[in-house]
């Protein structure tokens, strides 16, 4: 049956993968939002309103865990079993969810579902994309099982929980965690558990396993004995998570170890696993043990760092990742060194990676710079908690001073924009809004510019 001429418009303008990354995960917030707006969802019965519903929703996808209401009070079960869905099918990706079925259905892969498995899941070679996608899903599933385990077993002989409802604990904040979303079913998020080992670091392993990038996670089991034959990929992913790791947790110690709003009030194991838990949440999840609103300025704008550099590539995380921070550094390390070429060990970094790396490090202080303006001028409050805000937001990361909820619809409005454009990436999304690639085939005169 032939097309017809406005099927086969559309068809041709979105051909590109990032066009449909975008527009996919653009359909399932829409989902996501009519399903959150039902009076079903709702602990009430009464319908959300859009912008909440909207609000949720995107941040579910995105994977970041900002709020406006109180996810245990305001939902009801079908509502956070919604969000808990939304979060599984944002952090996944959306083509990879596709791939999947594809392959379950039809037994096989025609090209242009391979080209945007590869897009969304980072794969370098189009042939193991059908491979790849069923190890992420299989692992995902798998770190998640086991992290609910352990936490569901925490939750029935430390808490004392009914069989039931520890599963469900369990499995919604197992799913949270991997997915780096930070949606918890507590109105203090984690902060009652700031001092238990049995609860923080099965959900912290989590977050960094889900935020190093499947690429990275598969060559570590492959190879993890064998450090030299690791690609510059995961050696600079692992590198600067660890370094990221240590010093947070050191800067959380130093600053916050006499604060009484926060480490102050703890022994030293406690203060040691909340600074280490606290360290580890901007990589980017939005769980919090101790009350972010209490950090001092010193802390929330190392953790505005944090958050910025994110996670790993082709990860569940958000931020600039790892990878394009280490990158940046060997670039201006080369550059400064006066060396025409930028060398990572044994390997040649590409022109092309070096012109994304810069681009998407621009692209994102420059969206994070004129998002804080705006809502500085939407907000009353100060311009540390509205950057920490707009961060978050960028980042998908989730941690809050609690300004989120009372910001104004156009401010929500603003972080949804943030989320769903820190979740697909500054560059997938300006490719998605371009209509074609140009090639230019033919070179300009060169002539030497005064830079600085």
């Amino acid at each position: 049956m032939r097309r017809s001429r406005w099927a086969s418009a559309l068809f041709d303008r979105f051909q590109h993968p990032a066009q449909v990354i975008a527009t996919s995960f653009g359909a399932a917030i829409l989902l996501g939002t009519a399903l959150l707006a039902s009076p079903l969802a709702t602990a009430s019965g009464e319908p959300a309103d859009w912008i909440t519903a909207l609000f949720t929703a995107t941040s579910a996808v995105c994977v970041t865990g900002l709020v406006v209401v109180d996810t245990a009070g305001h939902w009801s079960v079908f509502g956070e079993v919604v969000i808990a869905a939304l979060i599984q099918v944002g952090g996944l990706g959306i083509m990879t969810l596709a791939t999947l079925f594809t392959v379950l259905v039809a037994g096989r892969l025609g090209l242009r579902a391979r080209i945007f498995a590869q897009a969304e899941t980072k794969t370098l070679n189009m042939s193991d994309v059908r491979r790849v996608v069923r190890n992420v899903v299989v692992f995902s599933l798998l770190c998640e099982a086991v992290v609910a385990v352990v936490l569901t077993i925490r939750f029935l002989t430390g808490y004392g929980e009914p069989f039931g409802r520890a599963v469900y604990l369990g499995g919604f904040h197992a799913v949270s965690a991997f997915n780096n979303a930070g949606f918890a079913l507590w109105p203090d998020n984690l902060m009652r558990f700031v001092t238990d080992p049995w609860i923080c670091l099965p959900i912290a392993a989590a977050v960094i396993v889900g935020g190093l990038g499947f690429p990275v996670v598969f060559e570590l089991a492959r190879s993890w004995r064998h450090p030299s034959r690791w690609t510059v990929l995961t050696r600079i992913t692992v590198g600067v998570t660890l370094v990221l790791l240590v010093v947070g947790t050191l800067v959380f110690l130093a600053t916050e170890w006499r604060n009484p709003a926060t480490l102050g009030r703890l022994d030293e194991p406690g203060k040691l696993l909340a600074a280490f838990f606290t360290g580890v949440m901007p990589r980017t999840a939005g769980f919090n043990s101790l009350d972010i609103a209490q950090l001092y300025p010193t802390s929330l704008l190392a953790t505005d760092v944090l958050m910025f550099i994110g996670g790993g590539s082709a990860g569940t995380a958000g931020g600039i990742k790892v990878t394009t921070f280490g990158l940046l550094a060997f670039i201006i390390w080369a550059e400064m060194r006066g060396e025409p070429r930028v060398n990572i060990g044994h390997r040649r970094l590409a022109e092309n990676a070096q012109r994304q790396v810069i681009s998407i490090t621009a692209i994102s202080v420059g969206l994070v710079g004129i998002a804080t303006y705006v809502l500085l001028a939407l907000t009353p409050h100060s311009l540390d908690q509205v950057l920490f805000e707009v961060v978050s937001a960028f980042g998908t990361v989730g941690l809050s001073t609690g300004i989120t909820a009372d910001a104004t619809p156009a401010g929500h409005l603003l972080l949804v924009l943030l989320m769903f454009v820190g979740r697909i990436g500054p560059l997938t999304l300006g490719s998605a809004l371009a209509l074609k690639e140009r090639a230019r085939h033919y070179e300009l005169p060169e002539e030497r510019v005064i830079v600085g």
